[in-house]
């Protein structure tokens, strides 16, 4: 036993019988492909997923979807693989596979190469075959790949710069839904996608220092470098962004074309729950939340109330 397996299983806290397979599905972080149906909101404002007009659209947003999860979770294997050390001395990360010696550093390196080909190559061919390739979507797929795993190398040790670069994640992702289905990116969904962006991303920095204290420029230097000042700072410019965007939005999307001969003005309503919504992502990030923006979303009735009244309220001005 070389001593870097000695270290490896020493520092783990899995239990022995953790399968190398339960190990990678693990590493994969399905929990954090729910960040992915970012893919559907462009597509869906356009009104492209009406199943009563085909499936066909629903399916190009769905592979998207799909090739995203590969090339994220391959994305979380390098980040994982390049921290390994400092994940070690993580009080919640030490319980990742790598970290822990459940999968090998050789395998995962393995197994993200084939799921970036993997993903890289159904974003390119998601029209099928017979269909011309997707080159910009495929663009999108392996730039969000390069600039991950630039982040992880490099460019998450940069003060501000990383902060834009986790917005970009999500930016790449709400692109990556409308090549995907070929609708146009119109200016109010490139302005609303990047302050919301903005503010998920402070919001998540503003979390980690707040739960990791006094360790928190040692496990992530650029924490080292904000305040907690400047992360609300940051955080109350991107929500304020983002609140104003979204409801000049609304109010245009309101009293144009079929949307402004309806009595009742859903799009201008959606703006009830999108305010809420802002509010208390923000108040749970205040109360130590938000480290992980999946599990927020997942986990708060509230958030979910408004999400799905959200969703209703842009369906009905859109599709009905």
């Amino acid at each position: 036993m070389t001593e870097q397996d000695t270290r490896e299983r020493g520092s783990s806290s899995e239990p022995p019988s953790t399968s190398l397979v339960r190990g990678l599905v693990k590493e994969a972080r399905p929990k954090q492909w729910a960040k992915n149906v970012l893919v559907f909101v462009a597509p869906a404002a356009a009104g492209q997923l009406n199943p009563l007009d085909g499936m066909y659209p629903l399916r190009l947003a769905v592979l998207s979807f799909v090739a995203f999860c590969m090339v994220s979770s391959a994305t979380y294997m390098v980040n994982d693989i390049l921290d390994v050390e400092s994940d070690r001395a993580h009080p919640k990360k030490r319980h990742r596979p790598i970290a822990a010696g459940v999968v090998p550093v050789p395998t995962a390196a393995v197994v993200a190469a084939v799921l970036f080909v993997g993903g890289v190559a159904i974003a390119l061919f998601n029209r099928g075959f017979g269909g011309s390739p997707n080159w910009a979507l495929a663009g999108v797929v392996a730039g969000y790949a390069v600039l991950t795993t630039l982040y992880s190398f490099w460019l998450k040790k940069i003060a501000v710069i990383d902060l834009v670069v986790l917005s970009a994640g999500f930016i790449l992702r709400l692109l990556g839904g409308a090549y995907a289905t070929g609708v146009d990116v119109s200016d109010w969904f490139l302005v609303i996608s990047l302050f919301g962006s903005l503010f998920i991303a402070a919001a998540k920095r503003h979390a980690e220092a707040e739960e990791l204290g006094d360790q928190a420029s040692i496990l992530r230097p650029t924490l080292g470098e904000y305040s907690i000042e400047y992360l609300g700072f940051a955080r109350s410019v991107a929500a304020a962004g983002t609140i104003i965007s979204y409801c000049l939005w609304a109010v245009e999307a309101g009293s144009e074309g079929a949307a402004a001969a309806v009595s009742t003005p859903w799009a201008q309503l959606s703006i009830v729950p999108m305010l809420i919504a802002v509010l208390r992502y923000a108040l749970l990030v205040d109360q130590g939340k938000g480290s992980a923006p999946e599990d927020v979303i997942l986990h708060d009735r509230q958030m979910q109330l408004m999400g799905v009244l959200l969703v209703l309220c842009i369906f009905v001005g859109v599709y009905l």
